[in-house]
């Protein structure tokens, strides 16, 4: 099985939903290509996108042929450290995923819509993974800015503001994210990293 296409469609914005339906595409033209037998979709309206590349790239009933032998991995390759940027950008919305996903957990929500992208735990794990190991490690981000405490709080605040307007003061008000925003600053800058964010998150419920 490939992997599962977050993007959720939204039927108010034809630019978003076809930018959606551009990357849904190419990624399982991707995983058909690469051998899998099936995939799977965050919602219904993109099971036909990815039916349609998979009964014209998948003929067969499945890909067991498809050994892959091209392919050889070995302890280098899976310790190997991926090389990428560290944006400003990518900190902040680390922040905004996180700490909205929790609130909704808060809530009872396992699955949460955020920014048109279906998120679940997972997602709010590696958001405040991320942020830990470059808080711990004093990492610098492209232009310069080092990762600090100082600098997580500001960040911290500004989004939060940001999340509030998006959501909308009353709902904001309403909602569970003063203890979400605490869970995710204590997680984000403990000095021992907390091996799930559920598990403190789960004392605020039971």
């Amino acid at each position: 099985m490939g992997g599962m296409a977050a993007q959720i469609p939204n039927r108010k914005d034809e630019e978003a939903n076809r930018i959606a339906f551009d990357k849904v595409r190419a990624d399982k033209e991707r995983e058909a290509k690469n051998g899998h037998d099936g995939t799977w979709v965050a919602h219904p309206d993109l099971v036909p996108i990815a039916r349609e590349i998979f009964d014209a790239l998948m003929p067969t009933p499945n890909q067991l042929y498809a050994k892959r032998e091209d392919v050889a991995v070995g302890q280098k390759e899976l310790l190997q450290v991926h090389e990428g940027t560290k944006t400003e950008a990518g900190f902040r919305e680390n922040i905004r995923v996180g700490v909205q996903y929790i609130e909704a957990w808060l809530r009872g929500r396992g699955a949460v819509l955020i920014y048109n992208l279906m998120e679940d735990a997972a997602t709010a794990e590696i958001s405040r993974s991320q942020i830990w190991q470059w808080l711990k490690f004093g990492a610098r981000l492209e232009g310069g800015q080092k990762v600090t405490k100082p600098f997580f709080e500001k960040c911290l605040r500004e989004e939060m503001e940001r999340v509030a307007q998006e959501v909308g003061a009353e709902t904001y008000k309403k909602g569970r994210f003063r203890e979400a925003i605490d869970i995710f600053r204590k997680m984000s800058t403990s000095p021992h990293f907390e091996t799930f964010l559920t598990l403190p998150a789960y004392r605020k419920i039971v």
